[in-house]
């Protein structure tokens, strides 16, 4: 049975600096519908959870879905069913898009990964279209999925892009699992972890191998007048757009160029949406270095250290998560394990010499391919330590006490002499 975990975010797939930057535009409307998306956004994110609106988004049911129209309202309550999981299809396109990609989304977990739904135990998907008035977003609150139509200029209707609804429902699932924390390094790992997982949810409905999939995430959700190729680029950070309209991608590839920013709202949360780009090229190295099919070998090694990951895991301890995890898949010492090990090098995160042969090869011992391995050595150093410890002091001279007694009996005889 999966644990109930409360979702303490707002989870869009629209950076805030995109928006922000949006505010600059000589086009009233554009400035306008960029706006009321902060603001919606912000409103949203103070309330936290939105809410369960039907009493029913987190019963167990098969994974079943059920897709409402909002209507162009910012009241959910008010949004009308209009397909359930048995029910035929709309005349409405976004309805159908919504109720597909859920669908496509929930297979692959099942599939891949023999997961039930989101939550591990089959969770309802519920979707609502056609939310708010020109809504340049598209959320994951926790209970839902949540989809704006864009505002027509630069964002379009957002349930055009398969990447997208999978980005925004594998938030669901590391809330079930890791529930990292959305802010700084555990909060970029949280986006990356989506676009890693929203990018295999289009390559498996492609069946595309690793090699020809073009690893972009929201390529879809522009209009065919904006220059610019996707939100992100797992295959190259800092790639997808450079135009006047957002600048340039300000993602980067390395830990050399990790981006410090406050963590506030104006900061994106620690710059979750930006540094995000560090482990997605990670995962994009280890999966072409391994080849076939991403979602296999490379997938399910992030899969597995998603689920033994924690709210604070940094950047650091999920590379050295997914090596031990490599190695205990696919064996110590493997060409996976190499693989891994070889990405986080490349971005400039070394996996720690005490999963190692202390010359940077790989352990072959079949023990360093699990986090057991980790904590016994951490404790084989402690106990060393301690030993090292009481072998100092017993090699301390004990003097002081007898000289102390030689003092006080010196003391005692001058007493005794003047009395």
């Amino acid at each position: 049975m999966a644990i109930l975990r409360s979702c303490r975010c707002l989870n869009c797939i629209t950076p805030p600096f995109m928006l922000r930057k949006l505010l600059e535009s000589s086009d009233k409307d554009v400035q306008k519908a960029a706006l009321d998306t902060l603001l919606a956004s912000a409103q949203l994110r103070g309330e936290r959870n939105v809410r369960n609106l039907f009493g029913a988004s987190a019963v167990p049911n098969d994974g079943m879905r059920t897709i409402f129209d909002a209507g162009n309202s910012n009241n959910l309550q008010s949004a009308a069913m209009k397909r359930s999981e048995h029910g035929a299809p709309d005349g409405d396109d976004a309805i159908n898009r919504a109720f597909d990609g859920l669908g496509k989304t929930r297979d692959f977990y099942k599939a891949v990964f023999k997961r039930d739904s989101i939550d591990g135990s089959g969770m309802r998907l519920n979707a609502f279209v056609h939310r708010g008035v020109k809504y340049n977003n598209a959320f994951w609150d926790g209970q839902e999925m949540v989809f704006g139509d864009g505002d027509g200029v630069i964002f379009t209707d957002f349930t055009r892009s398969l990447d997208v609804i999978a980005h925004e429902l594998a938030h669901g699932v590391t809330q079930f699992t890791a529930n990292l924390s959305y802010h700084n390094q555990p909060g970029a790992l949280n986006e990356s972890v989506s676009d890693v997982f929203g990018s295999l949810v289009k390559q498996w409905s492609l069946n595309q191998k690793a090699a020809d999939a073009d690893w972009v995430i929201g390529t879809e959700v522009f209009t065919p007048g904006i220059d610019a190729d996707a939100l992100r680029s797992l295959k190259a950070p800092g790639t997808a757009f450079d135009n006047q309209l957002f600048g340039k991608d300000p993602q980067p590839d390395h830990m050399d160029k990790y981006v410090r920013m406050s963590d506030t709202e104006e900061g994106d949360s620690g710059g979750v949406h930006i540094n995000s780009g560090i482990p997605n090229r990670a995962f994009y190295l280890a999966a072409t270095n391994i080849g076939g099919f991403a979602w296999e070998k490379p997938g399910n090694i992030w899969y597995e250290a998603l689920k033994a990951s924690t709210e604070m895991t940094q950047f650091q301890e999920f590379a050295e998560t997914t090596y031990l995890k490599a190695g205990a898949l696919y064996g110590a010492g493997g060409m996976e394990q190499k693989a891994v090990l070889s990405a986080w090098a490349d971005v400039g995160i070394h996996v720690s010499v005490a999963l190692t042969d202390g010359r940077g090869q790989l352990a072959a011992a079949s023990g360093g391919a699990d986090l057991m391995a980790l904590t016994g050595q951490i404790a084989a150093l402690s106990a060393q330590m301690q030993s090292l410890v009481n072998a100092v002091s017993a090699l301390k001279p004990e003097t002081k006490p007898a000289t102390k007694t030689k003092t006080r009996t010196k003391t005692k005889a001058k007493a005794k002499a003047k009395r």
